[in-house]
């Protein structure tokens, strides 16, 4: 929409509130509301003022005001609110130089796409994120300096099998073998069911959802592949749109990494594909019908996959997933079919649009604009220096031989590990002005003292268990 059709779109819905949201640096929605009579034609480029110091990751208090600049193409009606809200999508400005602000995370999804066309590889970078996620009945938390826990109840949770539930009617599925039996040992398809019905509302186009391979309610949602920014978006409705509608249900969704030990964890598989003139150019002739473009492209994300996991991911939590024996691509080679692949390409179509790579290391708790944007750059770097990503490993990873195994490259172990790398091998994220250092230079700093150092200084509560009678 323009904006003239914005204004027509919110009178004819019966907007009466706007609401403009925008991602903060670590990838969490943030928003504030006006009523809908501030909004007019003005507003697509006067924005909104609003505190940028108390955005975590954002300015220092000396220099706090920005404006969010609504983006009229993502109008939509919020499907939750108790009043008519129209919802809309932001960047974010300097009020003063007018220029958008580098530590905006849409900004650099938005640079990305265009240091793309200005390479002449492409025109277009599709994205299809599977975002895997648990359902849950019950959290409970807490962290402090005297003590810490966590408890995770699930109507579907294998534990649960021995309660007293008035009556227990059974039908948990056992850990590792959620991937798919039907009801009722999936209690929760009415529930993905009406998920799907929302995006679709929204305009989010869905192929498919089912229960995963752990037990507790993990699921997935596949949303339809879209141009990057696009995607970018949508994931932030998805996150929204699940959690809410688990929420009103008495459900609560997480997209943490790994909930459940002994369990498989959330991956969020991004297939990613270019485009040029209408035609995919990573459709060929080469290894499982793909194009020598795109093996180039994969060589750039093996080359670069120990620098990316520190924006792909992001979290301590991570980690936890990204172990072998739970399906998580911790070695770094690619493949058609071979699910222990960190790469696979998908062999469901012969069909040349189909065509795609599937970067298999990523996980939900990403930044989806910073995360998007980072892959295609090692995309790109790895067309541009063409580099050969060698052989596919077409054997099941996990039972390689010692000697083998030991020549396939692995995952960073630990946040902390990521961040090296990141930090060694930033160039490739450089070009273009896309990623600037002081992006970088934040993101590593944030990370390293709000999460690395917080969990590294804490006692563990499993350490109690191991150590407290030494």
């Amino acid at each position: 929409m323009k904006p003239k059709e914005v204004l027509a779109f919110a009178k004819e819905q019966g907007a009466r509130m706007l609401d403009l949201r925008f991602m903060d640096f670590p990838g969490l929605w943030q928003h504030f509301s006006v009523p809908i009579h501030q909004l007019d034609e003005g507003s697509f480029e006067d924005g909104f003022g609003f505190d940028g110091s108390s955005i975590r990751g954002w300015q220092p208090i000396n220099a706090s005001d920005m404006l969010v600049i609504p983006d009229p193409a993502t109008a939509r009606m919020d499907p939750f609110t108790q009043e008519p809200t129209l919802v809309m999508i932001c960047d974010i400005v300097d009020p003063v130089t007018r220029a958008p602000y580098t530590r905006d995370p849409r900004h650099i999804a938005r640079k990305a796409e265009a240091y793309l066309k200005s390479t002449g590889i492409a025109d277009i970078a599709y994205m299809g994120p599977e975002a895997e996620f648990f359902i849950f009945d019950d959290i409970r938390y807490e962290s402090n300096s005297y003590g810490a826990f966590y408890e995770i109840d699930s109507i579907e949770g294998t534990w649960n099998t021995g309660r007293e539930e008035g009556p227990n009617l059974g039908y948990k599925p056992r850990p590792k073998e959620g991937y798919f039996p039907v009801p009722p040992m999936d209690k929760f398809q009415d529930l993905r069911t009406e998920m799907v019905l929302v995006l679709e509302r929204l305009g989010i186009e869905v192929e498919a959802q089912h229960h995963e391979v752990a037990t507790a309610g993990q699921a997935e949602i596949d949303m339809k592949f879209k141009p990057l920014l696009q995607m970018a978006d949508q994931l932030m409705w998805f996150k929204y749109v699940l959690k809410n509608v688990a929420y009103r249900r008495n459900h609560t969704v997480t997209f943490m990494p790994k909930p459940l030990f002994g369990d498989n964890g959330s991956g969020m598989h991004t297939h990613v594909s270019l485009w040029k003139d209408g035609k995919n150019l990573f459709a060929g002739d080469k290894y499982a019908g793909v194009s020598q473009t795109t093996l180039y492209a994969i060589g750039g994300i093996l080359k670069h996959c120990r620098a990316l996991c520190a924006i792909t991911n992001p979290t301590t939590n991570s980690y936890k997933r990204l172990v072998p024996g739970y399906e998580a691509p911790v070695n770094l080679a690619y493949s058609s079919r071979n699910r222990s692949a960190a790469i696979r390409i998908p062999m469901y179509s012969t069909s040349p649009k189909a065509k795609r790579i599937e970067f298999r290391t990523p996980d939900p708790s990403c930044n989806g604009y910073l995360a998007f944007a980072a892959i295609l750059m090692a995309v790109i770097d790895g067309i541009q220096n063409k580099i050969d990503p060698g052989d596919p490993l077409d054997k099941n990873i996990y039972d390689l031989p010692p000697e083998e195994l030991a020549q396939v490259p692995s995952a960073p172990g630990s946040l902390e590990e990521a961040l090296a790398c990141l930090k060694a091998d930033p160039d490739f994220l450089l070009k273009g002005d896309v990623f600037t250092r002081d992006a970088l230079e934040m993101w590593i700093e944030y990370k390293t003292r709000t999460e690395v150092d917080a969990v590294r200084l804490r006692p563990h509560p499993h350490e109690f268990f191991l150590y407290f009678d030494i």
